[in-house]
């Protein structure tokens, strides 16, 4: 299969070519065409002047022989200018114009002819182009003038007119050729060099920023070239290297704008929730109070045991439901406004005591693993609040032993594990939303974690679930160390 190649000029090379190129080798065409026109001429002057130098020569000769009627001598003369020049033909004439002597071709009778007249009458060299049998000639006539200076003939030597024809022909034709191979070097020249110099680089310029046009932000150029090529390659780079910094920061700010109207959305979500909680809470607390006290005071009148127990029951359900509101409550008030450091070890203590007043004999051992001492700026009742909140999920998904430990670095760390089943890594990071709860219907509220991660944040802190490599669930409570024991407004 025959391999086809093409051959496309660029733009630049076609601007090149139409204003530069093209007006210089048309301005070299006129130059050697007037020079040519120079040339031609000088050369007829030199021919001319050639002509006239033969005839000078043989025409003192010659002169001597007419006086003496020799008219050998003169048609020796004549013969010899055939050995000197490129001659067609000489002859003499007597002062009337005809032929005394002949050498080549030649007119017979000049007679009637005016350059002749004008030639014997005024000693003046004439010469013209003309036609001798048959053939186009150039003729110079000279006159013969004796030693006195009398005009006693007449000379006519004749040249092909051709001969200055051919000259100036052979001439033009090198000149010409010359041009074209001027013309030819040029464009050459201008095809190649200015690839090899400039183009190649330009057209790297180009698709480059065409693929930059396409979308394709990483392309870059190598400086290559002359040296404003090779700027302005280094100029696109830092164009799009500062484009691609741009969109780097926008990038970065429209994740950060999202995270922040998430934030926002949580934050309305969460204020939204607490107000309808806050409201429910209220609006049950006092009926539950009544329920209650009226069950236990009916309770104290009944002797029958099938009645109390009965009572009991209701008792029970009302505890439930005031530990819901109870519940509701914490979530909906307001973020911590004054701190207190304390030992970390000791409000550890006091969480574990509230929460035994709601634990029956479920066989769960609670250890506190930890020598540490660490001070902690909380809120108390409410750090504490999230402590139960940890502690009582872990005794719901605990099967024998709550492990609590304390790490002192940076940070003071809490780790809470427990020994049972888990958490499931599918619903880890939506633990926190309010009203998610794993556990069976009436066992959980599902604020218990959101409300320690509200806590946490309040307290310039965060909340980690994880499962333990021994199993169960880890929950990392992270703090802020504190200095002191004296109050710390916030």
């Amino acid at each position: 299969m025959t391999k086809r190649y093409s051959f496309n000029l660029s733009s630049l090379q076609k601007r090149l070519l139409i204003y530069v190129v093209v007006p210089m080798i048309v301005i070299s065409g006129l130059a050697i065409s007037f020079g040519l026109q120079l040339i031609a001429d000088q050369e007829e002057k030199r021919l001319k002047a050639d002509l006239e130098l033969l005839g000078r020569a043989i025409s003192l000769p010659i002169s001597d022989a007419l006086l003496t009627n020799d008219l050998r001598t003169v048609k020796a003369n004549l013969d010899s200018v055939f050995s000197i020049g490129r001659v067609y033909g000489a002859s003499v004439y007597n002062v009337k114009g005809q032929q005394v002597a002949e050498a080549g071709i030649t007119e017979t009778d000049l007679s009637n002819s005016f350059l002749a007249q004008q030639t014997v009458k005024t000693g003046v060299t004439q010469d013209d182009y003309r036609r001798v049998e048959g053939k186009d000639v150039f003729s110079q006539f000279m006159p013969i003038i004796d030693r006195g200076g009398r005009i006693i003939g007449l000379l006519q030597i004749n040249r092909k007119a051709s001969d200055f024809d051919d000259r100036f022909e052979q001439l033009s034709q090198v000149a010409w050729l010359s041009w074209a191979a001027f013309g030819a070097i040029t464009f050459a020249v201008l095809i190649f060099g200015h690839f090899r110099g400039v183009g190649r680089h330009v057209v790297e310029l180009k698709n480059a920023m065409r693929k930059v046009a396409e979308g394709d932000r990483a392309i870059r150029v190598a400086p290559n070239g002359p040296s404003e090529i090779a700027e302005i390659g280094i100029g696109l780079n830092r164009m799009l290297d500062s484009i691609s910094l741009a969109e780097q920061e926008l990038e970065s700010r429209r994740k950060e704008e999202e995270r922040l109207q998430q934030a926002l959305r949580e934050q309305e979500k969460m204020a939204a929730i607490g107000s309808v909680a806050s409201g429910v809470a209220h609006e049950l607390g006092a009926p539950l109070t009544v329920i209650d006290a009226r069950a236990k005071r009916l309770l104290k009148r009944m002797p029958d045991e099938d009645d109390r127990r009965q009572l009991e029951a209701v008792r029970g359900q009302v505890q439930r439901l005031t530990g819901l509101v109870n519940q509701l409550l914490a979530f909906s008030r307001t973020p911590v406004s004054e701190r207190v450091s304390v030992e970390i070890n000791e409000i550890l203590q006091r969480a574990i005591k509230a929460l035994s007043y709601e634990r029956d004999s479920d066989g769960i051992n609670i250890v506190i693993d930890s020598t540490e001492q660490a001070n902690v700026a909380v809120d108390i009742k409410r750090f504490e609040l999230a402590l139960v909140n940890v502690l009582r999920n872990a005794l719901q998904a605990a099967t024998n032993e709550i492990r609590v430990t304390v790490e002192v670095n940076e940070m003071v760390e809490i780790n809470i594990l427990d020994d049972g089943a888990g958490i499931d890594e599918s619903i880890k990071n939506d633990a926190t939303q309010p009203f998610k709860s794993t556990k069976p219907q009436g066992k959980g509220t599902g604020l218990g974690l959101t409300i320690v991660s509200h806590v946490m944040n309040d307290h310039s802190g965060s909340m980690k679930l994880d499962n333990s490599s021994q199993g169960g669930c880890c929950v990392r409570l992270l703090l802020p160390k504190s200095e002191g024991n004296k109050n710390e407004q916030r």
